[in-house]
């Protein structure tokens, strides 16, 4: 009887205000059960080559430990197995982010082909096209992220972000100011909100919310 091996649907997200870097180049070699998972998918993967569960799991797992070429190389592989497989390009996208960002909109692009409603990939179609210098088209995809993942807090600071590229500091203030009526405790909102209200000419409401921001620890990276 065989044992499939459930597949893990984690997505990287390219964008977060003060995120950690999830896709760094240093490897984790401190986790036993890390190490021992690898190895039980590669082992699987000699009787299943043709499995993109365990390419993908596997590229997972590689992401974790920060052998980012070898991530690449499973999910390209699980989507040679399963060309369907969205989350597979998501992941793809958020690899590719730092060191090809056309690569990255590219593998995007085709999980929105699979999957129109997969909200990653629009938010990480939304900082490739901010980082881009296309803040139309990062606002674009930033209102879909956020209405497909209304509670995103990324989604927000992202969209924010846009806004402001823009020129659209009005429309950036007041989604700021909603994702702080939702949750005072988010410092990067008290932040964009910050930045919004001085170019509105709002100067003292601004140093208002950068000191809220920097009681709540607010640190931009």
């Amino acid at each position: 009887m065989k044992c499939f091996l459930p597949l893990f649907t984690r997505t990287l997200l390219i964008y977060s205000i003060g995120r950690e870097n999830t896709m760094a180049n240093t490897h984790n070699d401190t986790d036993p059960k890390l190490n021992l998972y690898i190895k039980f998918l590669k082992e699987r993967l000699a009787f299943e080559p043709h499995s993109a569960t365990l390419h993908y799991n596997l590229g997972l797992a590689y992401t974790q430990k920060g052998l980012i070429a070898e991530a690449i190389s499973e999910f390209k592989q699980a989507l040679e197995c399963d060309p369907n497989l969205a989350q597979a390009y998501v992941n793809l996208g958020g690899l590719y982010a730092d060191v090809e960002p056309a690569k990255s909109i590219e593998a995007n692009m085709k999980a929105l082909e699979i999957n129109p409603d997969m909200g990653p990939a629009h938010s990480n179609l939304a900082f490739g096209y901010l980082r881009g210098g296309e803040p139309d088209k990062a606002i674009a995809h930033g209102k879909k992220a956020l209405e497909l993942m209304p509670g995103s807090t990324k989604a927000y600071q992202l969209l924010a972000a846009a806004y402001l590229e823009a020129g659209q500091a009005e429309a950036s203030a007041e989604l700021s100011m909603k994702m702080i009526e939702a949750d005072s405790s988010v410092a990067s909102a008290h932040f964009n909100l910050a930045i919004a209200l001085r170019a509105l000419g709002k100067e003292q409401e601004a140093e208002e919310h950068v000191r809220k921001a920097q009681q709540l620890g607010y640190g931009p990276t």
